[in-house]
C-alpha cells in the first residue's frame, strides 16, 4: 500500500474514533477517502475536517449532486475536500430527499456559495441557512430542475423573441411527436417528401441511365 493510502486509511480509522455512530461509513474508493454522514452531522464534521491538526481540510474544490430516483433518499450532496498541508483529498456524502434541507457549510468554506446554488438549481436540493440561493445557471424564472433524472429532455417550456411585445416569452414545449417513440413513416409536421438535396440524387440517377 502507498504512503498516500496508507495516511488516508489512517484518518478515516482516525474521524471514526472521534465520531463512532455520528458518521454513517467510510471506506477507500480509488484512491480516495469517502466519509457518508447525515444533514445532521454534516457541520460539526466539516468543522472538524477544516481545523483539526490531523485534517486541516481547509478548501472545498467541488460541491456536486447526484440523483438516485429509485431511492428513498434520492439525492447525494458531495463535497470534495483538499488538504494542502498533508496533500490529501476527502470526499464527504451527504444523503438526502426532497423535503430534507441540508446545511450550508457556507459559513465554513465561503467558496461553496455558488456551488450549492449550483445543485439547487440543478438538482432542487435546498441548503438551510444559505446566503443567496437563488439559481445561477438557469433563468429565475426556469421551471424544475434539469439534472433531476425524472426532468424532460426537451424541458417544460421554451424562449423565443416575440416582435409585437419586444421582449422574451415563454411558452409550453410542443412536439409533434414523441421522441421516445418516433415513427419515420409519420415525419414531423411541415416535413416535405422531397428533402433538400434528393433533387441531386435524382440528377445522379438520370445521369447513370444516360
Amino acid at each position: 500500500m502507498s504512503a498516500n493510502l496508507e495516511a488516508l486509511k489512517d484518518l478515516g480509522a482516525y474521524i471514526v474514533a472521534k465520531f463512532g455512530d455520528e458518521i454513517d461509513g467510510h471506506e477507500l474508493i480509488n484512491g480516495q477517502l469517502v466519509v457518508t454522514v447525515g444533514p445532521q452531522n454534516l457541520l460539526k464534521l466539516c468543522k472538524f475536517l477544516r481545523d483539526d491538526a490531523q485534517c486541516l481540510f481547509q478548501q472545498v474544490s467541488d460541491i456536486c449532486g447526484v440523483d438516485y430516483p429509485d431511492r428513498e433518499k434520492r439525492f447525494e450532496v458531495v463535497y470534495n475536500l483538499l488538504s494542502f498541508k498533508h496533500n490529501l483529498r476527502c470526499r464527504v456524502k451527504v444523503n438526502a430527499d426532497e423535503d430534507t434541507a441540508v446545511p450550508s457549510v457556507v459559513k465554513i468554506w465561503p467558496a461553496a456559495n455558488w456551488f450549492e446554488r449550483e445543485v439547487w438549481d440543478m438538482y432542487g436540493v435546498f441548503f438551510a441557512d444559505h446566503p443567496d440561493l437563488r439559481r445561477i445557471l438557469t433563468d429565475y424564472g426556469f421551471d424544475g430542475h434539469p439534472q433531476r433524472r425524472d426532468f424532460p429532455l426537451t424541458g417544460y417550456v421554451e424562449v423565443r423573441y416575440d416582435d409585437e411585445q419586444r421582449r422574451v416569452v415563454y411558452e409550453p414545449v410542443r412536439l409533434t411527436q414523441e421522441f421516445r417513440s418516433f415513427d419515420f413513416m409519420s415525419p414531423w409536421e411541415g416535413m416535405t417528401p422531397t428533402l433538400p438535396g434528393d433533387e441531386k440524387a435524382e440528377a445522379q440517377k438520370e445521369g447513370d441511365k444516360a
